[in-house]
């Protein structure tokens, strides 16, 4: 009998080992799109009245739960019933990605003018902020929806030949690393500059570490965003590029002689730009059309 319980015992240990490998992998899957998901999410929570920032990034934390809650057993439904499903996301997910990431750089390069959203002289009642604050959690949930599915089927097919209790508790340890981690993190951008305001005013030193340091958090937190913001492209031509290589026979077997890295980034970056291009096209098209 307790033979029997100290098997059961290493049978336990050997899965959540196996669980654990297999987290590593998708995490290292998943690692693009998390970068992506947190210039985005730091994008959205900042430009609120401090007193406002953790509030409105819990509501978007809750929505991001919700998100995955309603993700996850439709992606495992699919990945028990009907598995091919998951390539075909996966694929549909790469073209999103692609072209996300071709449009930034697109942006870039040839910026177009965009409704300034910075501050104005406006003066707007309490009911009208708090509808533009609402306007703004939708938008960032709405985001996170669609980096969600991302994350979720991304990290599935890491697992897909698992047995299903494996890819369960793979894809949601990585869903749980997605909103606490991704948010957590977050909250600590969106709060630098505040940080730093309150070591400039404990300083009582004109040239003091504190104020120094101060001074450093408030500087950085814009260039915190936009490097996060680079970083997050060039992931995602890279995830975008891994989708291709890794699912699609004809790309699996190009460029032989190039390191899989430059590989991905390449194809991703080519598949991103004829996909912008065919997007672009449409637009003109059914704009013509409008008119």
């Amino acid at each position: 009998m307790a033979s029997g319980f100290f098997v059961l015992l290493d049978d336990i240990a050997a899965i959540m080992d196996d669980v654990a490998v297999m987290s590593k992998v998708a995490a290292k899957k998943t690692a693009g799109i998390l970068g992506d998901d947190l210039a985005v999410n730091a994008e959205k929570a900042s430009g609120f009245a401090s007193s406002r920032e953790l509030p409105v990034l819990w509501a978007i934390s809750k929505g991001s739960l919700l998100n995955k809650i309603i993700i996850l057993p439709i992606a495992f439904l699919l990945s028990a019933f009907f598995p091919i499903a998951i390539i075909v996301i996966l694929v549909l997910g790469g073209l999103f990605l692609a072209y996300e990431g071709a449009e930034k750089i697109y942006e870039f390069f040839f910026p177009h003018q965009h409704a300034s959203e910075g501050i104005t002289e406006e003066t707007f009642t309490e009911e009208e902020i708090l509808a533009l604050e609402k306007d703004k959690i939708k938008s960032a949930i709405v985001t996170d929806f669609i980096l969600s599915v991302e994350i979720v089927i991304i990290a599935l097919g890491t697992v897909i030949g698992q047995p299903i209790s494996s890819q369960i508790a793979v894809v949601s340890i990585i869903a749980l690393i997605a909103t606490i981690g991704v948010y957590g993190i977050v909250a600590i951008i969106v709060r630098m500059d505040e940080v730093g305001f309150k070591m400039i005013q404990h300083s009582k030193k004109e040239k003091s570490i504190l104020k120094t340091i101060g001074n450093l958090l408030v500087q950085a937190l814009p260039k915190v965003i936009k490097a996060l913001t680079v970083i997050g492209t060039i992931a995602l031509i890279l995830v975008a590029g891994g989708l291709f290589v890794h699912n699609i026979e004809f790309f699996h077997h190009l460029l032989p002689q190039f390191p899989s890295i430059l590989k991905e980034f390449i194809v991703g970056l080519v598949v991103g730009f004829i996909v912008l291009a065919i997007v672009n096209l449409l637009k003109k098209l059914f704009g013509k059309k409008a008119h």
